[in-house]
């Protein structure tokens, strides 16, 4: 699941501008999505909300560095439309298809809306708003209704004195 969140216009961050990587106007690519062609040479994204096309790419210590066919500020957010994404696999979801669903307990108790999906040593793991934290295991979640906006967890993974 890669980590992007989704903006209101229709595009997911994929990156941030990062620390400059030589003297040639390239930088290390902060909080990268997965795909590494999103990075590649021709690619097209956007930055500041203005089209630009990646005229170099490389790797350095794991992560990308590249170069656009424009300056851009440090901490600029790098983004591609949604609808150029590919369908996710299987049971997998975006991380901005979860944000915002509100999520229950088998049985209709509320604990909260999505906030976040943080990487987990073994799992991600569902933020709530209410403080809650869900491991995404197959044990936990029971049902995402992407439609319906919700998603349904198994009894047990909330504390039992999170208010009803």
């Amino acid at each position: 699941m890669p980590s992007s969140d989704a903006s209101g216009d229709g595009f997911v961050t994929i990156g941030r501008v990062g620390r400059p990587h030589g003297l040639d106007g390239s930088f290390v690519v902060e909080a990268a999505s997965d795909d590494p062609a999103r990075f590649a040479v021709d690619a097209l994204l956007w930055a500041g909300g203005e089209q630009a096309r990646v005229l170099a790419s490389k790797r350095a210590r794991g992560m990308p560095v590249i170069r656009l066919d424009r300056p851009v500020v440090r901490g600029t957010e790098l983004t591609v439309p949604v609808s150029e994404l590919p369908p996710p696999a299987g049971d997998a979801y975006y991380v901005f298809q979860l944000v915002g669903l509100e999520v229950e307990e088998e049985g209709g108790r509320p604990l909260g809306r999505v906030r976040d999906v943080a990487p987990g040593v073994a799992n991600d793991v569902l933020e709530l708003d209410s403080g809650v934290a869900l491991p995404m295991h197959e044990d936990c979640i029971c049902q995402v209704d992407l439609a319906a906006g919700r998603i349904v967890v198994a009894r047990g993974f909330a504390d039992d004195d999170y208010p009803r």
